[in-house]
C-alpha cells in the first residue's frame, strides 16, 4: 500500500529546515563570505585567530548609524584586543561598496558581504529588501546597491565556535562598549 504525504507537510518541512538558525550555546556552522578585498573569508579559518569573534550585522554602509557603529569598533581596536576579540561586520552591501566604506572611514577590521542574506538567516537576524543609496565619495557621486537590508544585531563566538552572546537590541554608538564590557566580565 502506498503512503502519501500531504504537500502542505512537505512545504512546512522545507521551510523549517531552511530557516534553521544558531541559538545561544550552539556551535555556529562553518560559513563563508566575500570580504571587502574580494577574498573568501571562512569562520573555520578565522574563529581561532583570537579568543572571541565579534560578528555584528548592520543595515547598510555609508548610513549614519552604521558609520557610527563601524567607527566605534575602529576606535576601540585596542580595547577589543585587550579582551581577546577580533571584529567582523556583516551587511547586505556588495564587496566593492564595503571596500569604499573601509577606505573612506579607515576601518581596521574585516567587512563581509551578505548580499543574499544567508548569514543573517543563519544567525536569525531579520532582514528586508535591499536598496540603493547615492553617496559622494572622493568627489564622485555613486549609486551604492545592496542585496538585502539587515537589522542591527551583534553576536560573539568563542574559539570553539560556540555562540556565547546575542544582542538584538543594539544601539549603534554604544555597541562596541557593550561588547568590551561583556568580554571583560568573562576574564
Amino acid at each position: 500500500m502506498k503512503k502519501y504525504i500531504p504537500i502542505s507537510f512537505l512545504i512546512l518541512a522545507v521551510a523549517v529546515t531552511s530557516n534553521a538558525q544558531v541559538a545561544l550555546g550552539d556551535k555556529v556552522p562553518n560559513f563563508s563570505s566575500i570580504d571587502q578585498d574580494g577574498a573568501k573569508w571562512t569562520l573555520k579559518k578565522n574563529v581561532k585567530s583570537a579568543d572571541y569573534l565579534v560578528v555584528y550585522f548592520y543595515p547598510a554602509a555609508f548610513t549614519g548609524g552604521c558609520t557610527a557603529q563601524a567607527c566605534s569598533y575602529r576606535d576601540q581596536k585596542g580595547e577589543m584586543a585587550s579582551v581577546g576579540a577580533q571584529v567582523v561586520g556583516v551587511s547586505g552591501d556588495k564587496p566593492e561598496t564595503l571596500a569604499l566604506f573601509a577606505l573612506e572611514h579607515s576601518l581596521n577590521f574585516t567587512l563581509l558581504a551578505d548580499e543574499t542574506g544567508e548569514l543573517a538567516t543563519l544567525f536569525g537576524v531579520p532582514q528586508n529588501e535591499g536598496g540603493t543609496i547615492n553617496r559622494e565619495i572622493k568627489g564622485k557621486t555613486l549609486d551604492l546597491a545592496r542585496g538585502t537590508t539587515i537589522k542591527r544585531w551583534t553576536f560573539i563566538v568563542d574559539q570553539k565556535g560556540t555562540l556565547i552572546y546575542k544582542d538584538s537590541d543594539v544601539n549603534a554608538a554604544e555597541d562596541s562598549n557593550k561588547v568590551v564590557e561583556f568580554l571583560a566580565s568573562l576574564k
